[in-house]
């Protein structure tokens, strides 16, 4: 069975979406991409909400853009080669291939998903991520800490939700960027 993983920037006061601004500095540097990219490349299956994929689609058509540095061309490649599923009520298309629109999100048809996918999954966006724990799905949390405390704005994790977790790795990077790895006991 494959694993369910959540994993976002966030903030050093546990913040994935800042109400103001951006959530900080240090994710923006090739180390830390091209660590993104080595840690999430055997993903098969991206699960979005639907600001998260108008976000990342991004990723369909930017290794065709001049100057794109070698850790964005894979992280083009690797984002085009994997299924994704938007979560939505309101997105009428798709604008990237191996695209699907799903109306509502159904715990069983994920988890289902999980037991006949051959690669891992992930859930992106604090919203979508906030359901899929609620539901006891998600198996992994990669969060990379900036060193901001934002104030405010959509928590990493949601609340009312008890997680018990075991540190599995951990590393700091040089812009002072944190990666922590948690796996659901």
């Amino acid at each position: 069975m494959a694993k369910l993983i959540y994993s976002m920037l966030t903030s050093l006061d546990g913040y994935a979406e800042a109400a103001e601004g951006g959530l900080g500095t240090g994710a923006e540097v090739p180390e830390v991409h091209s660590f993104i990219n080595d840690l999430f490349r055997p993903v098969g299956t991206y699960l979005y909400g639907r600001r998260m994929y108008e976000t990342m689609v991004y990723w369909e058509t930017a290794h065709t853009e001049p100057g794109q540095p070698p850790h964005g061309l894979q992280y083009a490649r690797d984002w085009q080669a994997a299924e994704k599923v938007v979560y939505s009520t309101t997105l009428e298309s798709v604008s990237s291939a191996k695209t699907r629109i799903e109306r509502t999100f159904d715990p069983d048809a994920v988890r289902k998903l999980k037991e006949e996918a051959e690669a891992d999954l992930t859930v992106d966006g604090p919203n979508l991520a906030a359901q899929a724990i609620r539901a006891g799905l998600v198996d992994e949390y990669h969060l990379f800490t900036t060193t901001s405390v934002v104030g405010g704005g959509k928590r990493f994790f949601p609340d009312g939700v008890r997680l018990d977790l075991d540190l599995v790795d951990h590393r700091t990077f040089d812009s002072g960027l944190v990666h922590t790895h948690y796996r659901t006991r």
